[in-house]
């Protein structure tokens, strides 16, 4: 039996932990030969044990990077497929007092970033018959908390990036689509999770009573990559465990 994603070259990006790393597992188990992108010093190389998955050390808001990234997965795999922006920050301050770097180093890794390797990918993924663009943004980007202006603006330009890509590449038979992931344990959450009492109130918030999974948002962006999703694009997938049906 082949994988949803045989013979497909994808690229995910915040791989050397949480979501990323489940993803890009999970797009090679599934047969697609993955890059794997993540900062120096993430432990992409331990992260990363499938024969498939090719580790790439690249920070995504630097100069130059999308070109570097895009052309390291072309130079490795001869072509591209998928595009899985997910690498993301977050500054927690309130407005008042947020610095300049805090709100430009979220809109840098969470918005600029992504919207420079969609445009240094769209050439390449022209060339693709089943090509992909996916992105992880946030309940966040329709909601709010104290604190999050800068993560809740940059997760609310995903979204409206998203929709006019989907929109302007639609006759090139790209899909474009952003995951929304509520509650998650992940390394970005990690600390907060690790006290019991949050994480406990963190997972009553859900309707499934429990704290996400990186693989629960890997599970999402495998379908939206895969021919099941063939014709859905411009949307806003929304993974919480019903996290939002009571705010």
């Amino acid at each position: 039996m082949t994988g949803r994603l045989e013979g497909r070259a994808a690229i995910v990006t915040g791989a050397g932990s949480g979501i990323g790393q489940a993803t890009a597992d999970l797009f090679a188990r599934e047969g697609a030969m993955v890059l794997a992108v993540d900062l120096p010093g993430k432990g992409l190389a331990e992260a990363h044990d499938h024969a498939y998955v090719t580790p790439f050390e690249a920070d995504v808001a630097a100069d130059g990077a999308a070109e570097r990234i895009i052309g390291k997965a072309i130079e490795t795999f001869g072509k591209l497929d998928i595009l899985y922006n997910n690498a993301g920050v977050s500054r927690n301050a309130l407005a008042e007092v947020m610095t300049d770097e805090q709100w430009d180093i979220t809109l840098a890794v969470n918005l600029t970033g992504p919207y420079k390797l969609c445009r240094a990918a769209i050439p390449h993924l022209k060339e693709s018959p089943a090509p992909r663009i996916i992105s992880t943004a946030s309940v966040m980007a329709r909601m709010t908390d104290y604190g999050l202006s800068a993560y809740c603006a940059s997760k609310a330009g995903v979204a409206g990036m998203t929709r006019t890509l989907a929109l302007e590449l639609g006759k090139f038979g790209i899909t474009c689509n952003y995951i929304e992931p509520g509650a998650i344990h992940t390394g970005m959450t990690g600390a907060s999770f690790a006290d019991e009492n949050i994480a406990t109130i963190w997972a009553k918030k859900a309707a499934l009573r429990r704290l996400g999974q990186p693989i629960d948002i890997a599970r999402g962006a495998l379908f939206l990559a895969s021919d099941d999703a063939g014709f859905v694009s411009g949307h806003g997938l929304t993974v919480d465990g019903g996290l939002t049906l009571r705010t």
